[in-house]
């Protein structure tokens, strides 16, 4: 009985190491929220995916850091990382109201790209000015701020053929069916939606883009995570630096690419499926 208690003990001893490691590890696995933006950032039946998702995956795997993505409706993010429920959030804006919680990344972690879109069949003059687009229709979201430039011009009237819409797919069918000569979008957004019509080989993003807003990776300043936010930094530079950053965006969209290209083949061969 003796032996068999010493050999219980001895087993124990080499366990607890191991216990106390994996512990150790889930304790400090980061907690970052987010919130539905495709093809950004959106749930999956998994946990989280999207551009800047794997973007941020990739760049906690170079830091050695475990990390946990929850998909939440914003408000709800925003709050968590305010009071200390959450580690960090993305994609999020740089406000003055927001620095008084938040220690942002100094890199920037995703440009969010306001673009002119129009049929590749369409002669439309644009000439980087909003007013070269007066008498061209446009086709815009029910109650989206674009940002001041796109704001001003509507308040003004140099945007003067307005066509809404109440959701940005229904826009890019719009423009995919010739209802509408051009719509104002963000790039990768209408990217994500053209791609899902089989229509991205039918449009042209006009140059240039109508304004460029960053978006960061935030931390929560009741964490204390300054030291992780400096590295991650350093990560995300040398991201940028080898091409890997924008080989990830490029990876992304070949998926949807090729995804998009098998649909239209099965839709093809099935009259149903025809309109």
């Amino acid at each position: 009985m003796e032996a068999f208690m010493k050999t219980l003990l001895l087993r124990l001893c080499l366990l607890a190491p191991l216990l106390l490691a994996t512990s150790t590890t889930h304790a400090k696995a980061v907690k970052l929220v987010t919130f539905a933006y495709p093809p950004y950032e959106y749930a999956t039946g998994d946990g989280a995916d999207g551009i800047v998702v794997r973007i941020v995956e990739r760049a906690f795997d170079h830091l050695g850091e475990d990390l946990v993505i929850h998909v939440l409706p914003w408000k709800r993010a925003l709050h968590m990382v305010r009071i200390g429920q959450a580690d960090g959030i993305f994609t999020a804006y740089r406000t003055e109201e927001r620095l008084r919680f938040l220690d942002y990344s100094r890199v920037v972690l995703m440009p969010q790209v306001l673009s002119v879109w129009a049929l590749r069949s369409a002669d439309i003059g644009y000439s980087g000015s909003l007013d070269s687009l007066g008498d061209v229709s446009i086709g815009l979201v029910d109650d989206i701020s674009y940002g001041p430039k796109v704001d001003e011009a509507i308040r003004t009237g140099q945007l003067r053929t307005l066509d809404y819409a109440p959701v940005s797919a229904q826009n890019v069918k719009k423009l995919l069916y010739g209802r509408t000569d051009a719509i104002i979008m963000n790039k990768y957004g209408a990217m994500h939606h053209l791609m899902k019509l089989n229509g991205l080989n039918r449009v042209v993003e006009l140059t240039p883009a109508v304004s460029s807003v960053p978006s960061y990776l935030a931390f929560s300043k009741m964490k204390g995570l300054s030291g992780l936010r400096d590295r991650l930094d350093k990560v995300l530079e040398e991201m940028i630096a080898t091409g890997e950053y924008q080989a990830i965006i490029d990876g992304y969209f070949a998926e949807r690419n090729a995804g998009a290209s098998l649909q239209a083949l099965v839709d093809a061969s099935n009259p149903s499926a025809l309109r």
